[in-house]
This record gives C-alpha cells, structure tokens and sequence, in this order.
C-alpha cells in the first residue's frame, strides 16, 4: 500500500448561511470548533438546509484524493455501528480505498461535522467526534502500518489519553510520516505537542501559514523559513493567494495559484492540495512538480461544494 491515512472518521453535512449566523451562534468565521455536546450540536443544525452530505475527515478527503489518482490507499479511523457508520464505510469503498476499521455498536454515535459556508465562500466548521474522537492504540494494526510506504496523520485527530497512544503506535510503527497540523485551533490547543511532532517525528509537515507562524510564535514568514530550514524535514505551507512554498533543508520551493477560477466552497482545499502534493511525493517528482500537483488538485475542489471530487 503506498499511503494510509489515520484520521478522524466523520461524516461531513454541508449548509449555506449568512454571516450573521456565524455570529449568532458565536462561531469564529474560517475556524473549526469542537462541540462535546450532542444535543447543543443538533440544535445547531436544526432549521438549516442540508445542501450535502459525505464521508468526510480531513486525513480520509486527502486519501480519497490519491486514490482517484490511481494509488493504492487505506484508512483507518473509528465508527460506530450504526447508519452514518455504514455509510461512512460505503464512502470510502465506493473511492477504492481500503477501509482498515472493524466497526461495533460504541457507546458514542459515528462523528459528524457540520461544515458552513458564507457568502464569501469561506467554511467554518463545528465538529462533534463522536466515537471518532475515542481512537486507542488498540484500533491501529502495526502490521498493517509497517506495510505501508507512508501514513498520513491529521492534527485533529490529537489529543491525550487514547488517541495520543494511537498516534505513538503508528509513528513508531511507520516506515515514513506525514502529518497536517488541520487548524490554528488545534496548534493552539496542542502547542508543545506539535513542535515535538513537527521537530522530531515527522517527516513531512502540512500547514497553512496562520498554523505554522501560530506554532512557533513567528513575527514574520522570514521566520517560519528560517525554522524550516534548521530542520532536516520536509515543510510544505499554503499562502492562500500568495501560492505554497515547500522547504527541505536549505531548499525553497515556491509555487503561484491558479488565476481566473470560479471559486464555490474553499471546504477541503488543503485536503485535497495535500493529496496532489503527496501524490506527487511518492511518485518521486521533483519538489516544484509535487507543488503543481497540489495546486492542481486544491483549484479543482474549490470550483464545487464538499470536499470530494
């Protein structure tokens, strides 16, 4: 298998609405924010129209994405025996990709997040893991990670207790690691957690500037390279409108946008630049070419709604 991915198994419910929901319901426009509360999230979703709904998680839209590159991909992430868990399952079988999970009746439902889109076109999430957040090391298969070329891990899914344990097992495990660090919420929340990560376990690290500048406390973006540079890593950074720039060692990458697109919902563009620069990566391109790819790749998702091509 050349990629798993190990994430946050959720089923995605996408809505349209006016910025004064957001503030209303004391949302922070273009963050994602974490409900542990069902029926709080239930009611939040009450009144709104559903314009779709899809298996989704940050980790598994990427490795989605590589699969309908022509790759073979799995995933690994924890349901609940129930209807969005079967649906969630069939999601991902449906994309040829491998579903590594054995899914039983848990104690919590399958997870789900409700993914809303402004006016502007930009997403704020409002997630409730369910089942998805309770992960252990005992949901990920060493032999199944040792035969992969490369797992893919998503900062979502972090957090102590099981899910760091499952995180432990599969680094430990890997034969090389790629991770995103998802959302300026989750570096907040997990700061030193994620420096260890991006310093000493990672081999490749996705993030967009606002997460990387807010790990290392950067006053500027000379700073985010310079720390790059200090590493022996592989960073890759999107800039929004001012393109990705990926540094290895005292190599920099740069790549532009794609001008003139007719943009819908910016709802899985990492996930899916992500997937095209992976793609790239494990088909031995050049740096610049794994950019392109991205790029390619992250233009065509944000023409549509949902994070599936």
């Amino acid at each position: 298998m050349k990629i798993l991915g190990i994430g946050n198994a959720i089923v995605d419910v996408i809505c349209k609405v006016d910025d004064n929901y957001i503030s209303r319901n004391n949302l922070t426009k273009s963050t994602m924010k974490l409900f542990f509360d069902e029926n709080e999230f239930k009611k939040l979703l009450a009144g709104l129209k559903i314009e779709k709904t899809i298996s989704g998680g940050s980790v598994a839209n990427s490795i989605v994405g590589i699969s309908q590159l022509g790759e073979t991909t799995g995933f690994i992430g924890k349901v609940s025996d129930d209807e969005f868990g079967v649906t969630y399952e069939e999601g991902l079988k449906n994309e040829n990709v491998e579903y590594l999970y054995k899914k039983k009746k848990e104690l919590l439902p399958t997870g789900s997040c409700l993914i809303l889109i402004t006016p502007d076109h930009e997403r704020t999430m409002c997630t409730f893991l369910g089942t998805a957040g309770k992960i252990n090391e005992n949901d990920i298969s060493a032999d199944v990670v040792k035969k992969s070329e490369m797992i893919f891990l998503e900062g979502y899914l972090w957090d102590d207790g099981g899910p760091m344990k499952a995180f432990n097992k599969a680094i430990n495990n890997a034969n090389k690691v790629a991770m995103s660090l998802s959302d300026q919420f989750c570096v907040d929340r997990h700061k030193i957690h994620f420096l260890d990560l991006v310093k000493n376990k990672l081999d490749i690290t996705f993030a967009n500037e606002q997460e990387i500048t807010s790990l290392i406390d950067a006053n500027n973006f000379n700073d985010v390279i310079n720390f790059s540079k200090q590493l022996n890593k592989l960073i890759v950074i999107t800039r929004g409108e001012k393109g990705s720039v990926a540094v290895r060692g005292q190599e920099i990458f740069e790549n532009d946008i794609e001008k003139n697109l007719r943009i819908v919902d910016l709802t899985g563009a990492g996930d899916l630049f992500a997937a095209g620069f992976l793609y790239g990566y494990i088909n031995k391109l050049p740096l610049k070419k794994c950019l392109e790819k991205g790029t390619e790749m992250s233009s065509k998702i944000i023409q549509q709604f949902g994070a599936r091509l």
